[in-house]
């Protein structure tokens, strides 16, 4: 006799992603339940989830992560880039799976669920790419209900309702709340972090964002780091005496932060001392010197993007993650291009010719390469020792 048919119970969504164009995915949800509304981007990395997920510049995004295994290195401590995450929610195309690696001290979907950030998998990742790629980084919403119940008209309805990052100041939801100073230097084998000690150069870092490990590396070139909250004037810098002022990365429009940014960056570029900047920094230092900045169709996030330095020729691999770009077209005389992207042509650096100044679009403190671009923090230093 033939054997019995096998019933096969479908298995339920509990997750919905609703575009405000009104295209659905369902998935398996994780993390946190509940809803949330953002801009939806996608990260071609194939490791730094955490990292990602706590970077402050992905405020107001929702992550779509191209590579499949998404959290099988599990969690640690040590690779939070600020206390909590800061990406809205996660993306991906198979459910995270158990942990296994010597560093890991949690579950991501356990972390996701503490820190109230939603998750969802099982979802044709290819397909969702593409639609950012082609139609532009979209609003959505997205939903996580165990019990699989969604009110889809009203998911859709939110995605509709986000104003996005247009016109948008995310650095004061991000910045720190008053001044601190750094001692942390980078991670190394066997002694994992450890704190400088030895006296270093004075540098105020200007927190739009900020990720630890762009102060570690700070700190690790010698430097003796003094943190501002991105609000501080270039009175309340220069009154720290800096040896140089570093702008940091964050999220949300550079034209929007620089509304009370770029008056502070004109104030510490007239005391004629050495400014880097990096990601939303860059943008802003090109505002300060009278360049413009746009929204991108759907940005650079990833570990694998190639920069060539113009001057030199190299060719460096960055770690990128940036909606917006500094239009080249509109740099002033006396300010030079110094690296672009060899995907698209964007500006990803910039410097003045007769002053200790520049900034890349690029994060060189995320171990692209990877050690590729770590010459730029021994660049500043090495402006500040001329300067003084």
């Amino acid at each position: 006799m033939p054997a019995a048919a096998t019933k096969i119970t479908p298995v339920k969504p509990t997750a919905c992603l609703a575009l405000a164009d009104g295209t659905l995915f369902y998935g398996t949800g994780f993390g946190a339940t509940g809803d949330c509304e953002a801009e939806l981007c996608f990260n071609t990395a194939m490791t730094g989830y955490q990292e990602i997920m706590t970077d402050p510049s992905y405020a107001g995004q929702i992550v779509t992560f191209t590579f499949p295994h998404i959290g099988n290195t599990g969690v640690t401590p040590e690779d939070d880039e600020t206390a909590d995450p800061v990406a809205e929610g996660i993306v991906v195309k198979w459910d995270p799976t158990e942990p296994s690696n010597w560093r890991a001290t949690g579950d991501l979907r356990d972390w996701m669920a503490a820190r109230g950030r939603i998750g969802i998998g099982g979802l044709d990742t290819r397909r969702l790419t593409r639609v950012i790629r082609q139609q532009g980084a979209p609003h959505v919403a997205i939903s996580h209900d165990p019990d699989g119940n969604f009110d889809i008209e009203a998911l859709v309805a939110k995605a509709r309702a986000f104003a996005g990052l247009e016109g948008l100041d995310l650095a004061k939801t991000v910045t720190c709340d008053k001044a601190y100073t750094w001692d942390e230097m980078r991670w190394a084998w066997p002694d994992g972090y450890t704190k400088r000690i030895a006296k270093g150069h004075k540098v105020v870092a200007i927190d739009f964002g900020a990720k630890r490990n762009i102060l570690r590396s700070l700190a690790s070139v010698g430097c003796d780091v003094t943190v501002l909250p991105a609000s501080a004037t270039a009175e309340e810098v220069l009154a720290h005496n800096p040896a140089g002022v570093f702008l940091s990365n964050g999220p949300g429009d550079p034209a929007a932060t620089g509304q009370y940014a770029v008056p502070m960056i004109k104030g510490v570029l007239a005391a004629n001392i050495p400014v880097f900047g990096i990601c939303l920094g860059h943008q802003m230092l090109a505002l300060a010197l009278g360049a413009k900045t746009v929204k991108m169709n759907h940005g650079h996030h990833g570990a694998n993007h190639p920069v060539k330095d113009i001057e030199t020729g190299k060719v460096e691999i960055t770690s990128m993650n940036h909606g917006f770009t500094v239009d080249a077209q509109t740099l002033p005389d006396g300010v030079i291009e110094t690296h672009v992207s060899l995907f698209d042509g964007s500006n990803c650096g910039i410097r003045l010719l007769e002053r200790p100044v520049f900034s890349v679009q690029y994060h060189p403190e995320a171990s692209p390469g990877p050690h590729d671009s770590a010459y730029l923090f021994e660049r500043f230093v090495t402006l500040i020792k001329k300067n003084t």
